[in-house]
């Protein structure tokens, strides 16, 4: 029987987070930088011939019908692939902590099982697909550190220096849609250029979502002094919960002990490009060569 094993799915870090308008449809539109992250998700992928989808989990227990069974039904619906799969997700990475956990998860599903299936779609296919499913989703597909806009489907491949990153993720998460719904929120941060960031990768820029947060999960902050506590300033990742701050040349902060109990703390470094990159064409014709 065909599988594949061992499949990643790596989280990423929003370096800094800007709204700068909404839509007429209400979707807001933003700009930021995504970076890969060495902390992952692992998901295993065995054929099924009766055409049926399975899950199996053997890390933290996620919702019955999560990303991952959505995108493989995602993808037999664009496809009529005649196979189905039993997916085996050893989940790592935290929910609503604003690091992508389940759109990288759908991201390396849509790639593994167009590679298992031999359903032979593209990059630019899939795309669309992962764009129906979760606005981060293309981002993990093109597999680079990228500076994102609109509403996530802008994508530019962005050199970012490589380093270690402290994170934090309060026991806490953040729902999305009550953040982006709230009129505290800002709106109209001034849109910025790549050569503004690239003068400062590390240290640019803000995240938007920020206040509104520290304000539904007063956690956010705690996590943010507790960094300052340790010589290290700190900001949000995207709209979930966990913040990061960079580690020097041989800074380490392992011997800080947790604030609380229930807290996760984890030293991470960047990587330059997503482990699957390459899985999938970025040209139909040259599927198969």
């Amino acid at each position: 029987m065909r599988a594949l094993l061992d499949v990643p799915a790596p989280a990423k870090l929003n370096l800094f987070l800007h709204v700068v308008g909404r839509r007429d449809d209400g979707y807001h539109l933003l700009q930021s930088v995504f970076m890969l992250l060495d902390w992952q998700d692992t998901l295993h992928f065995e054929l099924r011939p009766d055409g049926a989808l399975s899950r199996q989990d053997i890390g933290e227990p996620v919702p019955a019908d999560d990303l991952v069974l959505r995108a493989a039904r995602a993808l037999q619906a664009a496809t009529g692939a005649a196979n189905g799969a039993h997916i085996t997700l050893d989940k790592r990475l935290p929910a609503q902590a604003g690091m992508g956990g389940g759109s990288s998860d759908a991201a390396s599903t849509l790639l593994a099982l167009n590679r298992l299936w031999r359903t032979g779609l593209s990059l630019d296919e899939l795309e669309r697909i992962g764009l129906a499913l979760g606005a981060d989703v293309p981002f993990f597909l093109r597999g680079r550190n990228a500076w994102v806009e609109g509403i996530g489907e802008r994508i530019t491949p962005v050199e970012v220096p490589r380093g270690r990153f402290l994170v934090v993720k309060p026991p806490r998460g953040l729902d999305t849609a009550a953040i982006f719904r709230d009129p505290a929120l800002r709106r109209d941060s001034t849109a910025a250029i790549i050569s503004g960031f690239a003068a400062n990768p590390l240290q640019f820029g803000r995240n938007d979502l920020q206040p509104v947060a520290q304000q539904l999960c007063p956690q956010v902050g705690e996590a943010l002094d507790w960094l300052a506590r340790q010589g290290l300033p700190g900001r949000m990742t995207g709209s979930g919960s966990a913040v990061f701050a960079p580690l020097a040349a041989g800074q380490s902060a392992a011997a800080a002990p947790p604030p609380w109990q229930g807290w996760r703390i984890r030293e991470c470094s960047n990587l330059e490009v997503h482990p699957l990159a390459g899985w999938a064409s970025s040209d139909k014709s040259s599927v198969g060569q």
